[in-house]
């Protein structure tokens, strides 16, 4: 491997980096370069200003050359540092885990809404987020609200294994527990609050996905069978059985999916929200709540 990093600073080799990735047609240039060379150095901005012109060590170089080439073949930065931040928590991944991204924040903001709206915020709570990954919906959730217990399940115990460290990390391990089974399957008692961003992506549909999803994310995580619809036949029904009463459901779908996630939601008894838009306007959270006595 030709490292193209030999004794340059680590300044000219930020600014060598982002003149490769912009050649690769690379839109967020600057900022991956930035990153994975703060990366290699485990120095946030700051620390790489601080230390801008010291030379590069051989193993450092080896290093960003190695992230370099893996950038340029489409890996996505999250993927090539094993780290992303969500809700303002960095969350650690695994191959088995889903890049948390910024729309998923909506399922978030919208849990938090119905919650205040019932002036339960600062009430003990149950919740459970069906299909955890990296833990990233259930430990915003719990960062926010401090009397509040959470379970993450997962059919993957890799994905486990990365959401229960995650949880130590943050310091929300003594609220949060993780069961492997298919989302609600091996639940029982009440819960509060569930939410859950399933696979909904058709399973057609997948091939024409960007790269850096498609090469990168975990199939398993993004294929919702034929119409896409497949985890919500299975989670809303599954949630209806385990809401307490007043309790809420809150669902991330696809750009054209609220309508019939919602008729779900609908079908199995529980009262039905509008949705809440992400930032492009696209009806990203379905919610509803369960009729208390």
């Amino acid at each position: 491997m030709i490292n193209r990093f030999t004794s340059q600073t680590i300044e000219t080799a930020r600014r060598t980096l982002t003149a490769r990735f912009r050649s690769g047609a690379i839109d967020s240039a600057e900022l991956d370069a930035r990153i994975l060379v703060g990366a290699v150095l485990g120095l946030d901005l700051t620390g790489v200003i601080a230390v801008a012109k010291r030379i590069l060590t051989a193993d450092e170089g080896a290093r960003l050359e190695s992230f370099a080439q893996r950038r340029m073949v489409g890996e996505p930065v999250a993927r090539i540092i094993g780290l992303k931040e969500f809700w303002g928590l960095p969350l650690r991944l695994c191959s088995e885990t889903l890049v948390p991204r910024p729309d998923t924040e909506t399922v978030v903001e919208a849990a938090l809404e119905l919650l205040r709206a019932e002036s339960t915020c600062g009430q003990p709570l149950r919740i459970a987020d069906l299909g955890t990954g990296s833990g990233a919906i259930l430990l915003a959730l719990l960062s926010e609200l401090p009397n509040a217990f959470g379970v993450g399940t997962d059919i993957s115990v890799a994905a486990l294994r990365t959401a229960r460290e995650n949880a130590r990390h943050l310091g929300l391990a003594s609220r949060a527990a993780f069961l492997a089974c298919n989302y609600a399957s091996a639940l029982s008692g009440s819960f509060d609050l569930v939410v859950s961003n399933p696979p909904y992506i058709r399973s057609a549909d997948i091939a024409s996905l960007a790269a850096e999803v498609r090469d990168h994310d975990p199939h398993l995580a993004l294929d919702g069978g034929a119409d896409g619809l497949g985890a919500y036949r299975l989670i809303v029904p599954e949630s209806a059985r385990l809401l307490a009463p007043g309790g809420a459901i809150v669902l991330e779908v696809g750009h054209d999916q609220s309508d019939e996630v919602g008729s779900l939601i609908w079908a199995a008894g529980l009262t039905l929200f509008a949705p809440k838009p992400d930032l492009a306007g696209i009806r990203r959270a379905v919610t509803g709540r369960k009729l208390p006595r």
